[in-house]
């Protein structure tokens, strides 16, 4: 089955073409973020006036004068920005009404479990029950999947989400945007010895499969508001400490429900799963536990169309046309 996706939940416009889930027949993204440099952060109106622009020129070159033959589409419903879901939406609409083709609408935070699908054969997805770590920009999600379509939420961040935290902690440093990558970048820069004042790491020990980083930023706050300059070293070793403290509070409760469970099968997904010392964390802690881990390529790990496509697929969330509606606050 060939799956014509469209992604635009925030930043990004995306169009992609899936096959079986799996195959990515083509997949094409622009993105608007160099606009927001200098807001250090993502200005709603202006990402969606980039979306309407970008996002026809996309389909035509995918479909392309050849016409390109799919199936079906789907498309982002939420959650996400209210005006950049609509472009999405009213365009797959409009598509699905004038094309004739099935709608199939799907929830953001469930596709990016299925971007660990993209690019592997049927033998080398993740198997059930498995567990799905989420941590993106917005959210930061620890959930059991039984089955496709059936899961039980464990727990979630209580303030800011991991990659939300990054970009706060960037703009505290004076790094730029957005945080996630800068501030990998600012830690490999440090090789001093163990941070002498370590940043906390909270509700590491509670009872619950919860997160909470808006402690961690005020801490982070703290610190440099200790000081009247900050050396280039001590911002390096600041990032490191700030990077290790998200790390160790998101491993320590996915390694407790790995545990409890019984799970043999490790998820990770969203924008922050590109960070490689994440990446090389997380394969140091399956393989201790004896756990398959299933990490998306990093082209994947952002919102795109693909992961949308292979949702849809294995989900199939089937809408009338004319009864879809954006939900802005839509959760797993």
């Amino acid at each position: 089955m060939r799956i014509l996706g469209i992604e635009t939940s925030c930043d990004e416009t995306s169009v992609a073409l899936v096959v079986d889930g799996r195959q990515v027949t083509k997949e094409l993204t622009a993105s608007s973020q160099e606009q927001h440099f200098k807001t250090l952060g993502i200005v709603p109106e202006v990402a969606a006036r980039a979306q309407v622009e970008y996002i026809i020129p996309l389909l035509d070159e995918l479909v392309g004068k050849e016409g390109l033959e799919f199936d079906a589409i789907a498309v982002t419903y939420g959650p996400g920005l209210i005006g950049s879901l609509l472009v999405g939406v009213e365009t797959a609409k409009t598509l699905a009404w004038s094309w004739n083709k099935p709608l199939f609408r799907v929830n953001h935070l469930l596709a990016h479990f299925y971007a660990s699908f993209l690019g592997k054969k049927v033998s080398k997805v993740p198997g059930f029950p498995c567990l799905f770590l989420l941590v993106s920009g917005g959210h930061t999600d620890l959930v059991v999947f039984f089955d496709h379509g059936r899961y039980q939420y464990l727990g979630g961040t209580r303030d800011d989400a991991a990659g939300e935290a990054f970009d706060k902690a960037a703009r505290l440093l004076g790094l730029g945007y957005p945080g996630g990558p800068v501030i990998s970048q600012r830690a490999e820069q440090f090789s001093g010895n163990l941070f002498s004042t370590p940043l906390p790491r909270p509700l590491i020990n509670s009872k619950d499969y919860d997160f909470s980083f808006s402690g961690l930023k005020t801490a982070l706050f703290q610190k440099v508001h200790e000081f009247d300059t900050l050396s280039p070293t001590f911002v390096s070793s600041l990032a490191w400490e700030f990077q290790n403290a998200v790390i160790d509070c998101l491993l320590a409760k996915s390694n407790e429900a790995l545990r409890e469970f019984n799970i043999k099968s490790f998820v990770v997904g969203g924008g922050v799963s590109a960070n490689h010392l994440l990446r090389e964390k997380c394969a140091e802690s399956a393989a201790k536990l004896g756990v398959d881990l299933f990490l998306p390529e990093f082209k994947y790990c952002g919102d795109n169309a693909a992961m949308v496509s292979s949702t849809a697929y294995y989900i199939r969330d089937l809408v009338n046309p004319l009864d879809l509606q954006v939900e802005v606050g839509l959760s797993l």
